[in-house]
């Protein structure tokens, strides 16, 4: 079983529930989005897994999850990183957001949702069981291609391009 952290309005934690219960009850809970960004200033984006439990198959950001019980969203941002995309980067916190979107699958998330940043020129190696393909893109590509097949991309992913601190980030080169 793993486990969420539950949080309300403000995100303080309030207990914990098994991941799949929170999705299915629209729970509040924590989460994290990294967006790495290669020495060109391109986002890597990850194509999901079509066994995902949602939004099989659609392009998302470079890697998301949950935080564990007892876990920071950094250290939860780079153990995730490693195991869907196979690599390491430091990462550093950008900022977080609330959302609550309905999913395929009659799963509702609600979230707290805290976006990391790093830089890497590594090349994934990518874990099957969660992510199929990815590629390098500027963000006004991802942003011109969501806005023309919105259905392609993952609802948060869509709502973080608009959230103000990225799309004003100037990506760093590394």
């Amino acid at each position: 079983m793993e486990a969420v952290i539950l949080v309300d309005a403000q995100d303080n934690e309030i207990g914990t529930m098994e991941k799949l219960e929170a999705h299915q009850k629209g729970f509040l809970h924590r989460a994290f989005s990294i967006l790495v960004f290669n020495s060109k200033g391109e986002l890597m984006l990850q194509q999901r897994a079509t066994s995902k439990y949602h939004s099989g198959g659609l392009w998302t950001n470079t890697c998301c999850s949950h935080p564990r019980p007892g876990e920071t969203a950094l250290e939860a941002g780079k153990r995730k990183l490693r195991h869907e995309m196979g690599f390491d980067c430091d990462l550093a916190y950008s900022h977080k957001f609330i959302y609550k979107v309905e999913l395929d699958n009659n799963l509702i998330e609600h979230e707290w949702d805290y976006v990391l940043i790093g830089y890497s020129d590594a090349t994934p190696k990518l874990n099957a069981e969660e992510a199929a393909a990815w590629k390098y893109v500027t963000l006004e590509e991802v942003r011109r291609d969501v806005d023309k097949n919105p259905n392609n991309y993952t609802r948060w992913f869509k709502l973080i391009l608009q959230h103000p601190e990225v799309a004003n980030l100037k990506p760093v080169r590394v």
